[in-house]
């Protein structure tokens, strides 16, 4: 008989040991506290353990990853996806319940201890943080990724004369909490790159600026971007990122003043004068005299 427990172990769930061989192993959900320091790799204190009556027949895992094609003024044709990052693992399973032979209530607190997962808990909400619980599933040496249960359905399909719920099948999705660590993305909270040009001799920013994006003003947004502090010195084999236009032109990305119509190592002018090379005819690439 699946039971559901409050426990008041402290910390984060340790790692299950191996079931014995030949020894029946139920799986359960571990419902945690948040972690108290903000964390989302470590899950807090256990606040209950909803056992499995009867094991899961299959498990669903799904992971999917974030893919963009950019675009350029210049191309008839759209660019070769570029990766964006990942998304979060999910987990979908059922869980079955039934008291049929008892015809007592627990079958309907089961179920309501998997719709209390799907709001944040009292400490989480004392404290205005809005956390859910932390889940994790465990089967014998099988232990899922960090997660909170973002959908659960559940289906009553038995009843007492009284009609109260004595049979129920709850389709649990779990997705992952976290992905991959953060800072292990070179543009992590900056710019997304949209695609990477390796510098070769001979190579100007104002030259990769024009033939990216046909405006040679923007090798100061580029310099920007990858901290560039003197574009006279472009080494050869260095890697540049190259977001997409829009980006450049957004709230984060904006050119810096002066940036239009500058000329690399060309000091920007005083407020109001043009910037140097201002008068340049528009959209055509410099010459190589002129870098």
């Amino acid at each position: 008989m699946a039971t559901a427990t409050s426990t008041g172990a402290p910390g984060a769930v340790g790692a299950p040991t191996a079931p014995k061989p030949g020894k029946l192993e139920h799986a359960y959900l571990s419902i945690c506290e948040p972690s108290t320091d903000g964390s989302l790799t470590k899950a807090g204190p256990e606040l209950h353990r909803l056992d499995f009556q009867f094991n899961p027949k299959e498990l669903a895992l799904t992971k999917t990853a974030s893919w963009g094609r950019g675009t350029s003024r210049n191309s008839k044709k759209s660019g070769p996806p570029q990766y964006n990052g990942p998304q979060p693992g999910k987990l979908a399973l059922e869980m079955f319940f039934d008291a049929s032979d008892t015809q007592s209530s627990s079958v309907v607190s089961r179920v309501e201890l998997l719709f209390e997962c799907c709001v944040p808990t009292k400490a989480s909400h004392q404290q205005k943080k809005g956390s859910p619980p932390f889940v994790l599933f465990r089967w014998g040496p099988l232990t899922s990724f960090l997660a909170y249960l973002s959908s659960v359905q559940a289906k009553y399909t038995l009843f007492t004369a009284e009609g109260m719920p004595i049979r129920a099948v709850c389709t649990v999705t779990l997705e992952e909490l976290a992905g991959e660590p953060p800072g292990q993305n070179p543009t992590s909270g900056g710019l997304v790159p949209r695609r990477m040009h390796v510098v070769v001799e001979g190579d100007t920013l104002a030259g990769v600026a024009y033939r990216e994006y046909g405006e040679a003003a923007l090798w100061r947004a580029v310099a920007q971007v990858n901290g560039i502090d003197d574009p006279m010195r472009l080494r050869p084999g260095r890697h540049l990122l190259l977001p997409s236009l829009d980006e450049l032109h957004g709230p984060r990305g904006g050119l810096p003043p002066g940036a239009r119509g500058a000329r690399p190592g060309a000091a920007p002018g005083p407020a109001g004068a043009p910037a140097p090379g201002a008068g340049a005819t528009p959209g055509k690439e410099p010459s190589r005299a002129a870098r």
